[in-house]
């Protein structure tokens, strides 16, 4: 009987056959709560609700951890460096990450990424990207906003922007929609994860959508894949891009990662 795996009240069988609600007495047992004397019945202890209010207030709560938050919101920063690698360079750049990473089979995955803008009335649209795993059905959608990237220390060895990233429903993208955002594009990635510590590198490839909203149609972009070192640290954290740096320099030649502005490249 499951009457241990949860808080709240549940069901319970006796032998003549009723149901009757009952709590966890933290004894391995569980408590149907009666007005009466106490009895034993099919394993379940028949209690008076004063026994029970005893009971639980005996009962201590898993431990809670509580994050301190400021001025309303979390404030993390994305540290990053990216570059790229043709496809014949693919296995061997697979074959050091898995020689200087963590001991650990690395991650691979397959997301459906879609692009969402609200247009401003001056200056630049507002982005938000909404990503779900592909591969993994079950698993909830992802929110990400990236804010505009800080390029002006030349003393700080990677880019650094705000990120925001949470889990959501399955019903995101009618959401947004809602809010008044319009979907941009949309994109299929696949890849590979590898950890180093607080360090994420992630090796993947991005396949254009040839029929809207059908992912089993979609051909590569490029003949190349994207390789993207990121550490998401709390802001001041800069010493983090001194080991960024350190780590890339490990990848060469196979890959030179660096600070890349995304402004540069909508100019090219």
């Amino acid at each position: 009987m499951g009457a241990g795996r949860g808080w709240g009240p549940g069901r319970c069988h006796s032998p003549s056959g009723f149901r009757s609600s009952f709590w966890p007495d933290g004894f391995g047992g569980c408590t149907r709560v009666i007005s009466g004397v106490s009895a034993v019945r099919s394993g379940c202890r028949e209690r008076t609700v004063s026994e029970v209010c005893r009971i639980l207030a005996k009962m201590e709560a898993p431990p809670v951890t509580v994050l301190p938050v400021i001025g309303g919101t979390i404030n993390m920063m994305e540290y990053i460096l990216q570059g790229s690698v043709l496809d014949q360079s693919l296995e061997s750049l697979l074959h050091r990450l898995r020689g200087l990473c963590d001991n650990m089979e690395p991650e691979t995955f397959m997301d459906h990424e879609l692009v969402f803008l609200l247009k401003a009335q001056q200056g630049s649209p507002f982005i938000l990207r909404a990503r779900r795993a592909v591969d993994k059905p079950g698993m909830p959608w992802h929110l990400r906003y990236l804010g505009q990237p800080e390029i002006g220390d030349k003393n700080r060895s990677a880019l650094v922007r705000n990120c925001v990233d949470i889990a959501t429903s399955d019903n995101l993208s009618d959401f947004l929609m809602e809010m008044g955002f319009r979907m941009d594009h949309e994109f299929v990635v696949k890849g590979h994860v590898f950890r180093k510590g607080i360090m994420k590198i992630v090796v993947s490839k991005i396949f254009r959508i040839l029929l809207p909203g059908i992912i089993d149609n979609i051909e590569p972009l490029s003949l190349s894949y994207l390789v993207e070192l990121h550490v998401v640290a709390p802001p001041g954290q800069d010493a983090v891009s001194d080991d960024m740096k350190s780590f890339s320099e490990q990848l060469k030649p196979l890959v030179h990662l660096e600070k890349i502005d995304p402004k540069r490249l909508h100019q090219v």
